[in-house]
């Protein structure tokens, strides 16, 4: 094998490993509500859209619309899966299964799962989102589903929901 394929192969697998550090860096910042992870994953003309739950366009539009999301679901937990990432020198596009449980405070406790369509770009030699599109497969409110132990048990709302 020589240097110039090897070479490419190196610098594909450290551009898959800087991609899928991405995704799950945007799963995370969600759900830890941290601004600075958020911050950390886009560029800075980049544009997400999240179905019905919102739509941004550059890095500041998506922290706004970020913070408006955690004060309407204070709960929130992601799984990405199955993410097949197609990479061609500095671009990438890929889609990626999600799904989220999160605790909305007018809906109650809902699941929603879906599919991510990403567009990544590698400039000044980092990896960042260019775009990144939700498409709803579903949501559905989880009747009676209250957490009751860990440190998100919503042991607040207990006497409310249970009437006790």
């Amino acid at each position: 094998m020589d240097i110039e394929t090897l070479s490419a192969r190196l610098d594909w697998l450290e551009s898959r490993t800087a991609i899928d550090r991405l995704i799950s860096a945007y799963a995370n910042a969600f759900d830890r509500m941290d601004a600075a992870v958020l911050r950390d994953i886009w560029h800075l003309d980049a544009s997400l859209d999240l179905a019905g739950f919102g739509s941004a366009t550059g890095c500041d539009g998506i922290l706004a619309m970020a913070k408006s999301s955690w004060r309407q679901m204070p709960h929130m937990h992601h799984w990405m899966a199955n993410p097949l990432i197609e990479i061609v020198g500095d671009s990438a596009t890929g889609t990626v299964a999600a799904n989220c449980l999160f605790h909305d405070i007018e809906k109650g406790p809902v699941q929603a799962s879906g599919l991510y369509y990403d567009r990544f770009e590698r400039r000044s030699g980092k990896w960042g989102f260019l775009s990144r599109r939700f498409e709803l497969h579903y949501l559905t409110p989880l009747k009676d589903w209250l957490p009751v132990a860990g440190i998100e048990s919503f042991t607040a709302l207990l006497p409310a929901a249970t009437g006790r």
